[in-house]
């Protein structure tokens, strides 16, 4: 015999359970069996009254929501599951283990945003409030657009750049200055404004002035008649 064998000859077998142990365990396991066959059949029983809930009730094309009374995880479940496979929304609301209960929507009439928040707040939510809800948010977006169109009005308009800026890469600070001072109009140059300098005369004026000017000089290089002959 093996050293490993005769260790387990030695050690103390674990008693023997008499027959009224043995009854008593396979009771316990018969009850719990028992149970879970129950709690399936209650489930299931659970299941279809929610899908004939569901058929009844939205059925009615006026009925837009159905709300459930609060229950625990595994029923609601149950009912998420069903919404889904009859095309409805569902949302939980409250606090779970508490109050926490179901409300379903059919999906053409889906909650806005503010029922939910207000429902998760445990707030009272009735259409009375959503329809001052939605007068007030149109009465805050025409104040908004208001003062839009009042400050657009107002704001003075600022170009983006500096047109004297252009010059500096080129030729520096100092003459991007003098250049843009340059592109300026001189009103006036010495004692006589620049306005009184400017050639008003048409075109038929100016030419026949100019021709004018020619003879002139023609006439004035001319030598005279009367001068006598050289000896």
């Amino acid at each position: 015999m093996d050293l490993l064998g005769s260790i387990m000859n030695s050690m103390d077998k674990p008693p023997s359970l008499s027959e009224k142990e043995k009854l008593l365990i396979k009771k316990r396991k018969q009850e719990n069996e028992r149970r879970q066959l129950e709690e399936k059949e209650k489930l299931k029983r659970f299941k279809e009254r929610v899908a004939a809930k569901f058929s009844s009730h939205f059925q009615d094309p006026n009925n837009m929501t159905l709300k459930f009374e609060p229950m625990d995880q595994i029923y609601r479940s149950i009912v998420h599951e069903l919404a889904e496979a009859n095309g409805l929304l569902s949302f939980s609301f409250g606090v779970d283990g508490v109050d926490r209960y179901i409300r379903v929507y059919r999906k053409e009439n889906p909650p806005c945003e503010d029922e939910l928040a207000a429902r998760r707040r445990n707030d009272i939510w009735n259409d009375e409030i959503k329809k001052k809800l939605i007068e007030k948010r149109q009465i805050e977006k025409m104040e908004q657009e208001e003062e839009e169109r009042a400050s657009k009005k107002s704001k003075k308009f600022t170009p983006n750049t500096n047109y004297k800026d252009k010059y500096v890469h080129l030729i520096g600070q100092d003459a991007a200055l003098d250049a843009a001072r340059k592109t300026e109009t001189n009103k006036s140059y010495g004692f006589v404004p620049s306005e009184n300098k400017k050639d008003n005369r048409s075109i038929e004026q100016t030419m026949a002035d100019i021709r004018a000017k020619k003879r002139q000089k023609l006439e004035s290089n001319e030598p005279t008649s009367n001068a006598l002959p050289q000896t």
